[in-house]
């Protein structure tokens, strides 16, 4: 075996190709180019840009083969990759996305229409941005919301009543209108109306009225009495005292009390009427309040509510925070001094009461079929 005298390293280790002298390759015909070195921070490779067969000889190497033609630099091709895949994931993920709303909407029934979407029932319509506060409630149900003004030979009285038809059907209490000879009726707008009676139910305290003339009038939701509970916030608008569009709040007190009310006129129902006179005289617990009520009454099951209810309420709507009408203002307790005959000494201590809407639900038919009791 010859030793070899080479320094190490001299020249880098090839993968031998045979024995002897085969086992390194030959070495290369010219030397490999070299930078060449023009001034500070500046290097001019040999054969590059306009050099090609000029200058010192090295820009004629590799003359004569096939010229590749020019690519981008490795660095810029990988950068592209994974834009193009961002904007390939991004396009999949619009559709994907489309899809599914489109699905969602399909199966909840709230696909866009390119309008706001965001009432909660029809007919009143609480924004999304206002669901749950008063003041969205108000806004949306305060122009279902009439007065009412009748005229009988015991004298004028005020209540409230709930547009349920565009054309003016309103529902309120029966002993709002009882014994009436005429009866006017108060939009939101101030324009009023001349109504005539449809069908009473005494012993619901309840009657269904018709504006002549009405059309396009905006309308309440009657909403489902069933699933209220104490503790619920609830919403009631009327003209207390003649005060149109008028609103307070308060919860759900109680549930199905025993409230006994007059029949007719002749209990002072609803009064709120130049010149006195009990108003809303009631039974509750064994007790009157407010009066006497009178031989003919009728009792029902009513919600028991805080909100402030006082005379003109009477007809007016309990209201559940996603603008449903829940309940008919009946009665209320006031706590005005046994001498007065005034209803100015009349005011709300937070006891009051409304017919079920589940209960006016179940008697609109016959109350517009003309039917009276």
């Amino acid at each position: 075996m010859t030793e070899s005298q080479r320094p190490s390293g001299e020249y880098p280790m090839y993968p031998s190709y045979g024995n002897g002298d085969a086992a390194y390759p030959p070495p290369p015909a010219h030397q490999p180019a070299q930078p060449i070195s023009t001034g500070p921070g500046t290097t001019v490779w040999p054969g590059s840009g306009g050099a090609h067969g000029g200058g010192d000889g090295y820009g004629s190497f590799g003359q004569g083969l096939p010229q590749l033609a020019p690519q981008p630099s490795g660095h810029k091709r990988r950068a592209k990759r994974p834009v193009a895949l961002l904007a390939a994931v991004a396009v999949a993920a619009a559709v994907v996305g489309g899809v599914t709303a489109t699905a969602v909407g399909q199966f909840t029934g709230t696909g866009s229409s390119g309008t706001d979407s965001s009432s909660v029932v029809s007919g009143t319509t609480v924004s999304q941005t206002s669901t749950g506060t008063v003041a969205g409630v108000a806004k949306a149900v305060s122009p279902t919301i009439v007065e009412i003004g009748a005229t009988s030979t015991a004298g004028e009285s005020t209540g409230s009543g709930v547009i349920i038809t565009s054309d003016g059907e309103i529902v309120t209490n029966n002993h709002v209108i009882a014994g009436a000879s005429s009866i006017k009726v108060t939009l939101s707008t101030g324009r009023t109306y001349t109504a005539k009676v449809v069908g009473t139910d005494a012993d619901k305290d309840l009657a269904l009225i018709d504006l002549e003339g009405a059309s396009g009038l905006k309308t309440a939701t009657l909403g489902d009495s069933s699933g209220i509970k104490v503790g619920d916030q609830v919403v009631a608008i009327g003209s207390p005292e003649g005060l149109t569009g008028t609103v307070t709040s308060g919860i759900v007190s109680a549930l199905n009390r025993d409230v006994t009310v007059a029949k007719d006129s002749e209990g002072g129902q609803g009064q709120g009427q130049q010149g006195g006179g009990s108003d809303w005289p009631f039974e509750f617990g064994g007790q009157q309040f407010n009066g006497d009520t009178g031989n003919s009454t009728t009792t029902y099951k009513a919600i028991q509510t805080d909100a402030s209810l006082n005379p003109g309420n009477s007809g007016g709507a309990l209201i559940n925070m996603n603008g449903e009408i829940v309940g008919i203002n009946s009665a209320m307790y006031s706590a005005s001094s046994s001498g007065g005959s005034s209803s100015s000494g009349a005011g709300s201590v937070g006891l009051g009461f409304a017919i079920p809407v589940n209960t006016l639900k179940a008697d609109l038919d016959t109350l517009r079929a003309g039917n009276s009791s």
